[in-house]
């Protein structure tokens, strides 16, 4: 599999929902299928949660990270969201 880095900007209105939905999915123990740039993936039920936040001379920035091993992705969601 190839090395992929995407970024989108949404509204807030759109980020809320799809934390909104993550979080459902986190909480209910269940997997998350998401589809970025074009791209459909599933964040698994036991994927590793982060926070990171990085302060520079004239910005700051928060990143909400989830990591899981490809073997675990397999899990099959019960929703689907294209981002």
């Amino acid at each position: 599999m190839s090395e992929r880095d995407v970024e989108k900007t949404y509204t807030v209105e759109e980020f809320a929902a799809k934390l909104r939905r993550l979080a459902d999915a986190l909480e209910s123990g269940k997997p998350f299928r998401i589809q970025i740039a074009g791209e459909r993936f599933t964040v698994p039920k036991n994927a590793q949660i982060s926070v990171e936040h990085e302060r520079g001379e004239d910005e700051e920035e928060v990143e909400f990270q989830l990591k899981w091993s490809l073997a675990d992705s397999d899990e099959e969601p019960e929703d689907d969201d294209a981002v």
